[in-house]
């Protein structure tokens, strides 16, 4: 084992760990007044939560012996043989315990991600139901199948290098299924949702710029050279995607502004995530920058078209960013520069990949719909049919009728 590599994967699971208070932060900005503790706690229960059951069961349900290419078994629960003075089968050069931790914060901040979409009309203790059963249902059963010894997803060829499919396009696809499930806020087409602290916004996205190179140059698992090229694709992609993002600003609204350069970074982030540790530098170029157009557009122009309330657009930013980031790796992957690739991207001849990253995608899709069904029948099960809070509460607002708290209690200038 090395010293070096286990210090640089430690820091980097510290990194990832900061990226869901900077998410608490991101989405607590975006959202109104009157809701935003609930949805930072939103995000910061998670943490207590995701890792409780990732120690009790769920590092060995995403990364224990293969079952069916679908879920792991039960010979690591309570951490039995994930210890920290020998490697285990995934990372030769770290501690098994040290690459386990890494992975559980990939497991703390993927449900954080969903609940951005049903921002503001969601009973908490529904929501926490929600979280803990999705983890279970999508979580770790995707993880097993993208990353584990034998999973399904990794068996055809497909590949996410730092989790387009495990993290962005399971929650992001969630995410829309919920909200359409527990249906729009009162008054959607009628009122306007400013966001409600930009200061707020821009601290949480630079949070989790700084978090994200941990989260991808982390997934090389090693102090190396990978680690340095996908640290470089992933600051050119968010750099290209924040760039892009303003320009359509400016084309379609005139004034580029704060909130949508935020934006673009967090999805230039997004888009490169599965394939930073398999493109070439120049591609996170074209890689990020399509990616904030299609976002945009998703944001701006689909929501509406279709009507669904994706309060925080977590659906139209990781959703749809991590299913652009997946396609594109089947593009521009190279094997020049990542030599476990099985083929080439469709871009150097070889359509074999291209199909994998689709096939992989769309079952990732089925699968986060599928399970995010079932979660919501279990959850009404659990709480007599109650999903929502009552109008009453929503128009108090989730902050007072939820957690008795107020933000800014002797503060009446923003938003309501």
């Amino acid at each position: 084992m090395s010293a070096a590599d286990t210090g640089f994967m430690l820091i980097c699971a510290a990194l990832v760990l900061f990226m869901t208070p900077g998410l608490a932060f991101f989405y607590g900005g975006l959202g109104r007044r009157k809701n935003v503790v609930n949805n930072i706690l939103a995000s910061v229960c998670t943490i207590g939560l995701e890792t409780v059951l990732w120690v009790v069961a769920g590092f060995s349900l995403a990364f224990g012996r293969d079952h069916g290419g679908i879920i792991g078994g039960l010979e690591y629960v309570m951490m039995n043989g994930v210890g920290a003075a020998k490697a285990g089968p995934y990372a030769p050069s770290i501690p098994f315990l040290a690459y386990a931790l890494f992975q559980m914060m990939f497991a703390i901040i993927t449900p954080a991600l969903v609940t951005g979409a049903v921002a503001g009309r969601m009973r908490f203790k529904s929501l926490v139901l929600f979280v803990l059963f999705w983890t279970f249902v999508v979580y770790y059963p995707v993880a097993h199948m993208v990353w584990g010894q034998g999973g399904a997803l990794a068996a055809i060829g497909s590949v996410d290098f730092a989790g387009g499919n495990v993290v962005h396009i399971s929650s992001g696809v969630s995410g829309l299924v919920l909200c359409i499930v527990l249906g729009r806020r009162i008054g959607y087409k009628n009122v306007n949702y400013r966001v409600h602290n930009v200061p707020l916004v821009a601290i949480g996205a630079t949070m989790l710029l700084l978090g994200w190179f941990g989260f991808n140059a982390g997934s090389a698992l090693a102090a190396n050279g990978l680690a340095v090229h996908a640290f470089a694709t992933t600051a050119l992609s968010c750099a290209a995607a924040e760039l892009s993002w303003m320009m359509m600003d400016v084309i379609l609204s005139k004034k580029p502004t704060l909130v949508g350069a935020c934006t673009g970074l967090v999805i230039g982030l997004v888009a490169i995530t599965p394939g930073c540790g398999f493109v070439a530098l120049w591609a996170a170029i074209p890689i990020g920058f399509v990616g904030s157009v299609i976002c945009y557009l998703t944001c701006s122009r689909m929501k509406l078209r279709f009507g669904y309330d994706d309060a925080l657009d977590a659906f139209g930013c990781h959703g749809i960013g991590g299913i652009w980031g997946g396609v594109a790796t089947g593009l521009f992957a190279s094997k020049a520069v990542n030599p476990a690739l099985r083929w080439d991207g469709l871009l150097y001849g070889s359509a074999s990949l291209f199909g994998a990253q689709l096939l992989s995608i769309v079952v990732t899709i089925a699968w986060a719909v599928a399970g995010t069904f079932v979660c919501v029948a279990i959850v009404r099960a659990c709480c007599g049919g109650r999903l929502r809070v009552s109008e009453h509460e929503e128009r108090v607002g989730l902050d007072v009728s939820e957690h008795g708290e107020r933000a800014y209690p002797s503060f009446a200038g923003l938003d309501d």
